[in-house]
């Protein structure tokens, strides 16, 4: 796995030659476990990387479309899956807790609901109130600048654009690791703003 802009984050990605861009998982390294975020497939290297950080503690999803190998990740780790609220009567995968906005995942990781994407009640993850992780509708095709997901994949144009608007004002935060596309270690909030200009 790929060292971070923090000594305690980490991520594992794949190349997606349909849309010509990486997917990228991530992972927290903490005391009272680790969480791991829409996790890939792993490669035997990545999987041993991961059991040398202390394995897996909770595994979060931020979308349907992000379950990946959750479940795999799950069963072979025992990991507890969280997953978002708004989907949990068609969700395909199993948790062991709905998260809503607001909640407080573990100490220190705050879930906010996103509307109008492709998935109802889309997460983004807020950590330590500096770093931002994201799922499909905000994203980076062009290194260094922030783009929403396109119009024909979203369910509410208007919703979409008032959730990226909200996250946009949030205060302090310093990189964006997007699902999809690159992420962004410094001038988060910079990025953010521009891209809720451009909407």
């Amino acid at each position: 796995m790929k060292q971070l802009h923090r000594r305690d984050l980490f991520a594992w990605s794949v190349f997606n030659e349909e849309r010509d861009l990486d997917f990228h998982s991530y992972v927290w390294v903490r005391e009272g476990g680790n969480v791991v975020i829409d996790p890939l497939p792993m490669s035997p290297h990545d999987h041993a990387h991961l059991q040398r950080l202390g394995g897996v503690a909770f595994i979060v999803i931020t979308n349907s479309d992000h379950c990946r190998a959750a479940e795999l990740l799950a069963s072979h780790t025992g990991a507890k899956v969280y997953g978002p609220a708004a989907e949990q009567d068609t969700f395909p995968i199993i948790c062991s807790r709905w998260l809503y906005d607001g909640d407080e995942i573990v100490a220190g990781l705050h879930a906010y609901e996103l509307q109008g994407s492709k998935t109802p009640g889309e997460l983004a993850l807020l950590l330590e109130h500096t770093t931002l992780i994201t799922g499909d509708l905000i994203r980076c095709h062009l290194g260094g600048e922030l783009c929403m997901l396109p119009d024909a994949k979203l369910a509410d144009r208007k919703l979409a654009i008032q959730s990226v608007k909200r996250i946009a004002s949030l205060p302090g935060i310093q990189a964006v690791l997007t699902g999809d596309g690159w992420p962004l270690f410094a001038h988060g909030s910079e990025a953010l703003h521009h891209l809720a200009r451009s909407l």
